[in-house]
C-alpha cells in the first residue's frame, strides 16, 4: 500500500494510523504536541501527586467504532462499568435520588416500568422521545420535543447536555437523534457505561503508541504543521516547523488537527467555528464505599461525577459561564455539591481544575452545517476530527470513526 502522512495524534488520528498500519500501509504520524492524545490525555498532577485524565470521557458499550480501535490496538479490557445499563441521578434541591435502567432488548418495556424510568414521568412522556429520531432538517431540540418537566429535568436535558456539550434546547435535533438512536435506540446492551481504566492515556492512546512503535511507525511528537504545499488537485508538500517533507505523486495526507488549525492550512475550508467549554475538577479524597462510579446531578453546578478508587472527579459540560470564575471559589461550590451528594465532610480536599476552552464545537444546527466530509477537493488530502461530517456530536466514538473514514478513503486513493 502507498505511504500516508498523517497530521495530529489525538484519536482521529491514531484510529486513522492504527488502521492504516493493520492494513500494511506505511504511515508517518506528526504531533504538534509533546504527547499523543490530543483532548483524551493523563498526566501527573504535581498539585495532587496522581495521574489524572484531562476530562472524564464516557462511551458506551454499543459505541462500535470505540471497540474495533480499542479490539485492533490491544486494549478491549481497558474500559470497566456496569454489567446493565443504569444512570444513577441524585437531585440536589429535594434530595431525591433515582436509577433509570434500560432493558438489554430493543423492545424498551423499561419505560413501562415505575422502578425503572425517571420518577414523576408516564410512559407517554419518555415516548414523545421518538420523535429526535426523524426530526425536520435544521430543526432544534427545542423545536422537537417538550423542554419542561420531570422527564426533562431529570433524564433528557442532563444526558444530552453531557453528549452535546451545548445548551439542549438550541442543539442540532439530528444529532441528538444520533445519540438516541445508537443508544436507548439499541436497548440496554448498547447504553452500558463504559468509563476508562486505569486512565485515558492506558486506555485509547498508550497501546495505539505502542501499536505504531512495533511496526516503526511512532508518532514524530513536538513537530508542527506550518503550512502545506499545493500542486494542481494535490499535496506536494508538507511545511514543519523542523523542515520540509515531500508528498509524492503515490502519497497521501490525512489531516487530523483541530478545526481553526486545519483552517489555516486548507484554503477555502469551512469549518465549526464555534465552541463551547468543558471544566473537570478533581478532588483527591476516596469515594464513600458503595458510590456509583458515575452519577448524575440535578440543581447544582456540578453535573456529572465520577468515582475512582483515589479520587473524585466532577465533568461540567458548556461551562462558558464559568470560564473566568475564581478557582478557588469555585472549586469550593462544586465541592459542596459533591459533598451532599455523596455525603463526604464539607471540607474542601485538595483540588485541581482542568478547563478545555474549545473543547468541542457547538452542537447546533448552523454549525452542524459547516462540518466538511473526509474528502476534499485535492486528490490525496483527506480531514479526519469529531469536528468533521462524522453524524455525530463531538464525542470519542465520533473521532474514531472519523478517523476510520478518512484511512479507508487514503487507503483506496490510488493513482
Amino acid at each position: 500500500m502507498r505511504r500516508v502522512h498523517i497530521v495530529g495524534a489525538g484519536l482521529a488520528g491514531l484510529a486513522a494510523a492504527t488502521r492504516l498500519a493493520e492494513a500494511g500501509a506505511r504511515v508517518t504520524v506528526s504531533e504538534a504536541a509533546a504527547q499523543a492524545g490530543g483532548r483524551c490525555r493523563s498526566y501527573r498532577d504535581r498539585r495532587l501527586g496522581a495521574i489524572i485524565d484531562n476530562g472524564n470521557h464516557l462511551v458506551l458499550s454499543g459505541n462500535r467504532a470505540v471497540a474495533d480501535y480499542l479490539a485492533r490496538i490491544g486494549a478491549r479490557d481497558r474500559l470497566t462499568g456496569p454489567d446493565e445499563a443504569r444512570f444513577a441521578f441524585v437531585d440536589l434541591a429535594d434530595g431525591a435520588r433515582w436509577t433509570v435502567r434500560p432493558n438489554d432488548g430493543r423492545l424498551p418495556w423499561w419505560i413501562a416500568r415505575d422502578t425503572r424510568r425517571v420518577p414523576g414521568t408516564t410512559l407517554a412522556d419518555h415516548l414523545a422521545l421518538a420523535r429526535l429520531l426523524a426530526p425536520r432538517d435544521g430543526a432544534t431540540v427545542g423545536e422537537t420535543i417538550p423542554t419542561s418537566g420531570p422527564l426533562w429535568r431529570r433524564f433528557v436535558e442532563p444526558v444530552l447536555l453531557a453528549a452535546l456539550n451545548t445548551p439542549v434546547a438550541g442543539a442540532s435535533a439530528a444529532l441528538a437523534g444520533a445519540i438516541v438512536r445508537e443508544s436507548l435506540g439499541q436497548g440496554g446492551r448498547a447504553c452500558r457505561p463504559r468509563i476508562a481504566a486505569p486512565t485515558l492515556a492506558a486506555a485509547f492512546v498508550d497501546p495505539a503508541v505502542a501499536f505504531l512503535a512495533g511496526r516503526g511507525d511512532a508518532p514524530r511528537l513536538g513537530r508542527r504543521l506550518r503550512a502545506i504545499g499545493f500542486a494542481g488537485d494535490r499535496v506536494a508538500a508538507l511545511h514543519f516547523a523542523d523542515g520540509e517533507e515531500p508528498v509524492g505523486d503515490d502519497e497521501a495526507v490525512i489531516l487530523a488537527v483541530p478545526p481553526w488549525v486545519a483552517a489555516g492550512l486548507v484554503p477555502g475550508l469551512a469549518v465549526p467555528d464555534a465552541h463551547h467549554a468543558i471544566l473537570n475538577l478533581h478532588f483527591r479524597i476516596a469515594p464513600p464505599p458503595g458510590a456509583e462510579p458515575m452519577l448524575g446531578v440535578i440543581g447544582g453546578t456540578a453535573q456529572w461525577i465520577f468515582a475512582f478508587p483515589d479520587r473524585v472527579a466532577v465533568t461540567i459540560s458548556a461551562a462558558d459561564a464559568l470560564r473566568d470564575e475564581e478557582r478557588e471559589a469555585l472549586a469550593g461550590r462544586v465541592w459542596g455539591d459533591v459533598a451532599a451528594a455523596l455525603g463526604l465532610p464539607p471540607a474542601l480536599p485538595p483540588w485541581q481544575i482542568v478547563r478545555e476552552q474549545r473543547a468541542t464545537f457547538a452542537a447546533t444546527p448552523a454549525q452542524e452545517r459547516r462540518r466538511p466530509p473526509a474528502a476534499t477537493r485535492w486528490r490525496n488530502l483527506f480531514l479526519a476530527g469529531d469536528w468533521t461530517r462524522t453524524g455525530l456530536p463531538a464525542t470519542i466514538e465520533g473521532a474514531i470513526r472519523s478517523g476510520d473514514a478518512a484511512a479507508m478513503l487514503a487507503g483506496r486513493q490510488e493513482n
